[in-house]
């Protein structure tokens, strides 16, 4: 296997936190390292459910060119899929499954599967919507895989709308205009008419368009519906407020109005991913990516009920591993949705939110305790006076204590879910979520020529995910096999 980034080099721009690739522009991430458990028994960060890094690098493979590891977002190529949970009771909003299995690339190691389902509602059910469509039409949205394929997608999301929904549209290049007054959801020809008419060209003023698609969801706001801004765009802000820092001041500023922000990123050769990452992390929204139309139908019809209503925000997870039972452990991916651990009890701390229906993935890959360690696994020695020996009589079965906080969409303040792991949760081998999740894990290692990859390649990947399909009604994780075997054939 070798490195991606060596068949098509990066550039880095002048800021050094960023690389630029085919002239799109990504956020460099470090992989996440193993920790010891003895010196840093906890671990904290903040649920993801975007799913922009999946169909952004099935475009590019599809298009025949293996992946920067920059666009590689390992947590986002798993939740894009969805699992096979248990859905929540007692009007608890999601439900919590774990287990814990043998890791495919180490068999000596132990991969833990924590996963949450969010409860699921029929469209009856659901709030009103006061929806702000603020629309890129600035010339770099031209091409037919921009401007065009937008209205194409929203066209399906103007279809889901109901009497009681309101709809309005900011266009955005070198000035900013409205090109649609608040207007119901069942003048669907209206709403349409002022789709079609819109062309690209000009400059991309995309800070002062923020200020007036969040003027503009404020003057319609009602405190029983959803009120959102989905920003549709290829993520080129060269006008007016643009610099990462500024636009989520702006973004942080405005979802204290109960106005959330979605991103929708589309197109290639201008793709600002790390702009508008920030912009959907820092306004309690999504983040997507749409490369053709039956992406749009995913995101704009299949999962719009999670897109667009959230039934639990500030959503943390917190896992403090056992040393009697873990030597090492590192989480696998959410490198830049990482907390620190007293911001898990912070309920002024920012985190991610879970839509109706939705999936959360996340896995640890562990060494347990008396299986041999590579040598430099850790990035400092071990400590020599701070170990503190568990009270083993109490603990000497449990792995870990995995625990949650989140809080109901309309409250300030979280609740608390906790659960504990021990080995009898163990078992030879994963069910199909795990084995499903650990094959697209296998595959990111790839791409990302990941020093933690192990005994990783391409027909281990097949191998669990063909073994793994499960139901597959909309054919995702088939083409996911298809997409493997393509990368394959690019890396030679």
């Amino acid at each position: 296997m070798s490195a991606c980034g060596s068949h098509y080099p990066a550039m880095y721009e002048a800021n050094p936190e960023t690389v630029k690739f085919q002239g799109d522009v990504y956020d460099i991430v470090s992989e996440n390292r193993y920790k010891n458990p003895s010196e840093e028994p906890l671990s904290t960060f903040a649920i993801d459910v975007d799913g922009a890094s999946y169909s952004n690098i099935r475009r590019m493979i599809t298009d025949g060119t293996l992946p920067p590891p920059e666009a590689i977002r390992i947590e986002e190529m798993i939740n894009y899929f969805n699992y096979d949970y248990p859905a929540p009771t007692n009007g608890v909003p999601f439900a919590v499954t774990t287990e814990v299995a043998p890791a495919p690339w180490n068999p000596d190691h132990q991969l833990v599967h924590i996963g949450l389902k969010g409860r699921e509602f029929e469209s009856d059910e659901l709030p009103p919507n006061n929806l702000v469509f603020l629309i890129d039409v600035s010339g770099s949205m031209r091409d037919d895989d921009k401007l065009p394929l937008l209205k194409k997608g929203f066209r399906l999301l103007v279809d889901q709308l109901r009497e009681d929904d309101y709809v309005s549209i900011v266009t955005y290049s070198g000035r900013t205009a409205i090109a649609l007054p608040p207007t119901p959801g069942n003048e669907k020809k209206r709403i349409l008419l002022a789709l079609e008419s819109l062309e690209a060209g000009g400059a991309t003023a995309g800070g002062k368009a923020i200020k007036k698609a969040y003027k503009l969801a404020r003057k319609q706001y009602n405190s029983f519906a959803n009120n959102r801004v989905i920003l549709a765009t290829d993520g080129d802000f060269n006008f007016g407020v643009s610099r990462d820092d500024e636009l989520i001041d702006l973004i942080e500023t405005e979802r204290e109005s109960g106005i959330n922000i979605s991103v929708i990123g589309f197109g290639s050769g201008n793709l600002r991913d790390s702009k508008m990452e920030k912009i959907a992390d820092h306004g309690n929204g999504n983040y997507y990516y749409i490369d053709n139309m039956l992406e749009a139908k995913k995101v704009l019809v299949s999962e719009i009920n999670g897109t667009l209503h959230t039934i639990a925000k500030d959503v943390k997870i917190q896992v403090e591993f056992n040393p009697a039972n873990v030597q090492a452990y590192r989480l696998i991916g959410y490198e830049n949705r990482m907390l620190i651990s007293r911001d898990f009890n912070d309920d002024r701390k920012d985190a991610g939110e879970l839509g109706a229906g939705h999936t959360i993935t996340a896995l640890y890959e562990i060494v347990p305790a008396g299986t041999h360690m590579m040598a430099g696994i850790f990035d400092t020695d071990p400590l020599r006076y701070q170990y503190r020996k568990p009270n083993r009589t109490v603990l000497e079965d449990e792995i870990m204590t995995l625990k949650l906080r989140y809080k109901s969409p309309e409250n300030t303040y979280s609740d608390f879910i906790s659960s504990v792991l021990t080995s009898q949760d163990v078992s030879s081998t994963g069910s199909q979520n795990l084995t499903f999740a650990a094959s697209v894990t296998c595959f990111g290692m790839l791409l990302r020529d990941s020093q933690y990859m192990g005994e990783a390649n391409y027909e281990l990947v097949k191998q669990l995910a063909a073994s793994s399909s499960g139901s597959d009604s909309f054919g995702y994780r088939a083409e996911f096999m298809k997409l493997v075997e393509h990368a394959e054939l690019l890396d030679r």
